[in-house]
């Protein structure tokens, strides 16, 4: 009995590891912008309350932060500020990319 579940043990450990991705992919979205600058893509996780994406080929990750309106994300020098179909991102106060607007958003 104790080989048994020494052989299982790591088999049932991996399917937990595959169960927390599966459910991470179910609460990410995958949002597109058409911004004046260049495009954005945003990956939204709303059970982390975290938006991640990539600027200057870096990858920045961002938690909700508190807005009087819209959703804003935020680290402490970047921030992306949506409300509704438009987005903002700032770095350190100054707008980066502006007039972001969302493609083809659900309705």
């Amino acid at each position: 009995m104790k080989k048994s579940l020494i052989f299982a043990l790591p088999f049932l450990l991996a399917g937990c590891s595959y169960y927390n991705q599966f459910v991470e992919r179910m609460t990410t979205d995958t949002l597109e912008y058409r911004c004046d600058e260049k495009p954005l893509t945003v990956k939204l996780n709303a059970s982390q309350q975290e938006a991640s994406f990539i600027y200057d080929n870096k990858l920045l990750n961002l938690k909700q932060g508190l807005s009087a309106s819209g959703t804003r994300y935020t680290d402490g020098i970047w921030v992306l500020w949506s409300k509704g179909d438009t987005a903002t991102v700032y770095k350190r106060d100054r707008i980066v990319l502006n007039n972001c607007v969302l493609q083809n958003p659900k309705r």
